[in-house]
């Protein structure tokens, strides 16, 4: 596994096991399997609903806690300082340690100047090592870092090669953040993996499209974010160490770059609306 340095001197792994919209039943079963197959990192959060069986997986795997790198994050309703801490203290319990490597404000909703306040206090007494937030833009990551003590170590956004963020990608650089990304894959709409510009690339490297592009990330100092229940699958996923794409290679992956979510704009109003609108 390759990780990266964050601002704090706490590395992350290059990749992690993610486990969103992972059925409850069937998500200690993935968990405990991703750990049998190299996986040290676990991307978790209060909105999953299955932190719990994070937590249980851990627990059974009899790997030692300072080997793993557990996230979780703060959702919308639990925004403010003191439902933060709260909220906190819970997804502790929950995940059965006491303690997290990273703890991210989940979307720049809501009272997360209170939260952000929450997580550098709870920094400071060493109940989680790294803090962060997860799917601010550049304008709202920046007046966050104009306004507090301490910069975020880590923005966990929407990272693919249909919505690449290099721009995005230039700030946080500038301010010191780690880039980390999420859905990568894009969950394959408009046939991702059968791109020709990335399947004349995996043939090269007789590797699959979905390895190119976690490689891409990787190669792009972006940390990634990857799931799935199948054994087959978390295999291939972390089979991505053997090999770099060149400079010209992930020039002409830029090429397929949108601009644009394939999912979810956070500046739409509607969006705004139907994230505070879910509770936890």
């Amino acid at each position: 596994m390759e990780y990266f340095k964050l601002n704090n001197g706490e590395k992350i792994p290059a990749l992690s096991f993610g486990v969103y919209e992972i059925k409850q039943r069937k998500t200690k079963k993935a968990v405990l399997e991703a750990l049998k197959v190299g996986y040290r990192s676990i991307d978790n959060a209060q909105v999953y609903y299955n932190e719990k069986e994070v937590g249980d997986a851990i627990k059974e795997s009899e790997i030692s806690r300072d080997e793993i790198f557990l996230t979780s994050k703060n959702w919308v309703s639990n925004a403010g300082y003191d439902k933060t801490i709260k909220a906190f203290n819970k997804s502790l319990e929950n995940l059965q340690t006491d303690y997290l490597d990273l703890f991210l404000i989940h979307e720049p909703f809501g009272d997360y100047y209170g939260s952000y306040r929450a997580l550098q206090d709870l920094q400071k007494e060493g109940k989680v090592l790294s803090i962060g937030v997860s799917n601010f833009n550049s304008a709202r990551l920046i007046d966050l870092v104009m306004n507090n003590d301490i910069v975020p170590q880590v923005n966990q956004v929407e990272t693919t090669p249909y919505f690449q963020q290099h721009e995005a990608n230039e700030y946080m650089d500038e301010l010191g953040v780690c880039h980390q990304a999420w859905g990568p894959f894009s969950e394959g709409i408009n046939n991702l993996f059968k791109n020709p510009i990335l399947v004349e690339i995996a043939e090269k490297y007789s590797k699959s499209t979905p390895q190119i592009i976690l490689r891409w990330l990787i190669d792009r100092d972006i940390p990634g974010i990857c799931r799935s229940v199948k054994k087959k699958r978390m295999l291939e996923n972390i089979d991505i160490f053997d090999f770099e794409l060149s400079n010209k290679e992930i020039k002409k992956i830029k090429e397929i770059d949108t601009g644009k979510s394939p999912f979810m704009d956070f500046d739409d109003p509607d969006t705004a609306k139907e994230l505070n609108e879910e509770i936890v």
